[in-house]
């Protein structure tokens, strides 16, 4: 697999995690670098952990993952995206700049289960996993953090409809992800 390959591999991955960094950008009036370097790293560390984990475990778990782990990313993020656009409606609104494990774990983990099918099929391709897994990682902190603080900087003066977009949004990529995993798509 050529470089070339793994950069666009990464770059695909890290999509959902750009998209929802933009999510969190939108929700803390004034971003900080630690704004960035948390999403960053979260969305990094579960991009690389992923497929190093499907690269050493696929065999295992590859099965159960492929069946449920669509439905896990949908919930996930039906539930925080339909939250996020209820909340735009509010008129005392309360921006939910949670940036606490427990606000980043199921986000960091509903963004990266497709990682750990690409560690499976780097296992089969003999791919080099430990470059790879850093390549991935490291794309996606950058993405994020790029990612925060563009949602931030329409989040000033476009809050509301940027929420509920962000919120739709984040629905769809949990139903594409499971209608992905099911083989419809």
């Amino acid at each position: 697999m050529s470089l070339l390959d793994l950069i666009l591999i990464a770059v695909s991955l890290s999509m959902d995690a750009f998209a929802v960094s933009i999510c969190k950008g939108l929700s803390v009036r004034r971003v900080t670098p630690r704004h960035a370097l948390l999403c960053g790293v979260w969305f990094g560390g579960f991009q690389a952990l992923m497929p190093a984990l499907g690269y050493f475990l696929g065999d295992r778990f590859s099965g159960l993952l492929t069946r449920f782990g669509p439905w896990i990313a949908f919930v996930l993020l039906a539930i925080i995206g339909a939250n996020m656009f209820k909340e735009s409606f509010g008129e005392n609104e309360h921006l939910d700049d949670d940036y606490s494990p427990k606000a980043m774990l199921p986000l960091a983990v509903a963004t990266s289960i497709d990682a750990f099918a690409v560690g499976v099929s780097f296992a089969a391709m003999q791919v080099q996993i430990l470059p790879a897994v850093a390549l991935i990682g490291c794309i996606t902190c950058v993405l994020s953090a790029i990612g925060v603080k563009v949602g931030a900087i329409f989040g000033d003066k476009y809050r509301a409809p940027a929420e509920r977009i962000g919120g739709i949004v984040l629905i769809f990529i949990g139903l594409k992800t499971l209608l992905s995993g099911l083989g419809l798509l």
